[in-house]
């Protein structure tokens, strides 16, 4: 069974949230730039580690604007990082967190570096799982990784 969506503001915006388990460290998952609260629970390896983490945490996780059960963003105008980072404080916000432990998954990890910088008052570690600094290679950089 999975937990109950609820929704954040953000001025306008309504960003679906929910929250499982009751540890005493609050743990905000960024996720992946896709994704859906509910739908998630149907995949059998990312039920098994949300509820892994929630066996130490209270996991607060999201569906950030534009994407899931959050409100709809126009189309082809998803919102900058510094705006779409808000989201996280949104729901920290609504969900009673003052101080989280923030984890950024793959393409999340970027809003979640930036949000753990923005607002060091509210982020107690930053955790990056399968991150990457850029999404691309760029001039001056090599074509591949050397050892």
């Amino acid at each position: 069974m999975s937990p109950d969506t609820r929704y954040a503001r953000r001025g306008d915006v309504h960003v679906a949230y929910q929250v499982l388990g009751e540890g005493d460290i609050d743990l905000v998952l960024v996720s992946e730039w896709f994704g859906h609260l509910e739908a998630r629970w149907d995949i059998p390896s990312v039920d098994r580690f949300l509820r892994g983490l929630s066996s130490f945490s209270r996991v607060i996780s999201f569906d950030k604007y534009g994407i899931g059960l959050s409100d709809p963003a126009p189309p082809r105008s998803l919102p900058p990082l510094e705006e779409w980072m808000d989201d996280v404080r949104a729901v920290m916000d609504a969900a009673g967190s003052e101080q989280a432990a923030i984890l950024g998954e793959a393409a999340g990890g970027t809003m979640a570096a930036m949000f753990a910088a923005t607002h060091p008052d509210r982020t107690t570690s930053l955790i990056l799982a399968n991150a990457t600094a850029r999404p691309s290679w760029g001039a001056g950089l090599p074509d591949r990784a050397s050892g």
